[in-house]
């Protein structure tokens, strides 16, 4: 095996995990793009009328930055992606965000169709917390 060539992927291992810190400048782009107005996201007055805490991270937006442990891996092609949401990631006006930390791991390797596909196991994290439910993502993989 050359040098530039990766091991084939095996149960168990892990995809580099990142952090990624989420503004309310972010929130706002995200809006813009995903014609997401709900002021929960947008509004701390709203977001506080409505019980939570400050404003909060459009699930959508959380569940994407998470899967971006799947897509930078590069390991073969994205075939599905799922999860639930299970808690809010608060974003402060400060300037510096919420910190949200996602990894990965092979969970399984099932062959289909003549092509081996991975089950990713993902986990995200905010304030020590996890914010997603049940993340996985299945990869065709190229190796």
């Amino acid at each position: 095996m050359s040098e530039t060539t990766a091991p084939r992927v095996a149960v168990g291992d892990e995809l580099p995990a990142i952090e990624v810190r989420i503004t309310r400048a972010d929130l706002v782009r995200y809006a813009g793009a995903s014609l997401d107005f709900n002021p929960i996201h947008l509004s701390e007055r709203f977001a506080r009328s409505v019980g939570l805490p400050d404003v909060i991270a459009h699930g959508m937006l959380t569940m994407a930055i998470a899967g971006r442990v799947v897509t930078a891996w590069g390991r073969g092609e994205l075939l599905d992606y799922s999860a639930r949401f299970t808690r809010p990631v608060v974003v402060p006006d400060d300037g510096e965000g919420a910190a949200l930390t996602v990894a990965g791991k092979v969970a399984a390797i099932d062959e289909e169709d003549g092509a081996r596909i991975a089950r990713i196991a993902l986990s995200a994290h905010f304030d020590g917390k996890t914010v997603l439910g049940k993340p996985v993502a299945r990869v065709r993989l190229s190796d």
